[in-house]
């Protein structure tokens, strides 16, 4: 499963789920956390992928809907989430998506870090 968060780290998320399903030989569900759907004209057409959409801001907490989704599906085996760099106050006063799905992920998460 991978998170695809707004700006260059959903997009790096969603780059890394697509290699990590190839080489795992799976299916890939997508979770949409953007506002906006997901243009889904440049996914592979040789994978099994499913989308996952929010209904807009007002929508379940990003989190919750990361983790609804693990829970209801049980070939779910790795969270992949892109993580941009924060400094360290900014980490202690500030909680944030992804820190969240690291420490309250039931299945092993491979956060991929955005180039500097």
């Amino acid at each position: 499963m991978t998170a695809i968060a707004e700006g260059s780290e959903g997009d790096h998320a969603l780059t890394a789920g697509i290699t990590e399903t190839r080489l795992l030989g799976t299916d890939l569900v997508l979770v949409n956390l953007r506002l906006q759907p997901l243009d889904d004209s440049s996914l592979p057409d040789d994978l099994e992928i499913t989308i996952v959409e929010r209904n807009g801001p007002g929508d379940r907490d990003p989190v919750d809907a990361v983790l609804d989704e693990i829970d209801a599906r049980s070939n779910i085996n790795r969270l992949i989430i892109g993580m941009r760099r924060r400094s360290p106050v900014g980490k202690a006063l500030l909680g944030s998506i992804s820190q969240r799905l690291l420490l309250e992920s039931p299945v092993p998460v491979l956060a991929v870090k955005t180039p500097a």
